[in-house]
């Protein structure tokens, strides 16, 4: 079982408990984590799962180039930026820390 945090929106912290599998993306949305929209359903075309990676980036590893692009439409993007569609979670991703970034802008 893993553990992993989430800073929301609102600035509350929200601890979800998942297994390896998953994405990030659908363990956030099968809680409702705040800020998680995910409207394409984790197709890597909308953004709106974009996370911040407060923890070991490496762990995480680097978008991919179809990645990039979306995240760079988002307006809201930082350097540790990720999709949570993007990541797989396996053991190593237990006590990280995501902040859910803010909603796209335009």
């Amino acid at each position: 079982m893993l553990k992993i945090k989430f800073i929301q929106n609102n600035g509350e912290e929200r601890i979800v408990e998942t297994y390896a599998g998953p994405t990030l993306m659908e363990a956030a949305s099968a809680v409702g984590v705040e800020g998680i929209e995910a409207i394409c359903g984790g197709s890597c075309i909308c953004g709106t799962c974009q996370v911040y990676v407060e923890s070991d980036v490496a762990v995480v590893g680097p978008p991919g180039e179809d990645e990039l692009i979306v995240l760079g439409e988002t307006g809201v993007q930082k350097s540790t930026s990720r999709l949570s569609c993007q990541i797989r979670l396996s053991e190593s991703f237990d006590g990280m820390t995501f902040t859910v970034a803010p909603p796209r802008k335009g």
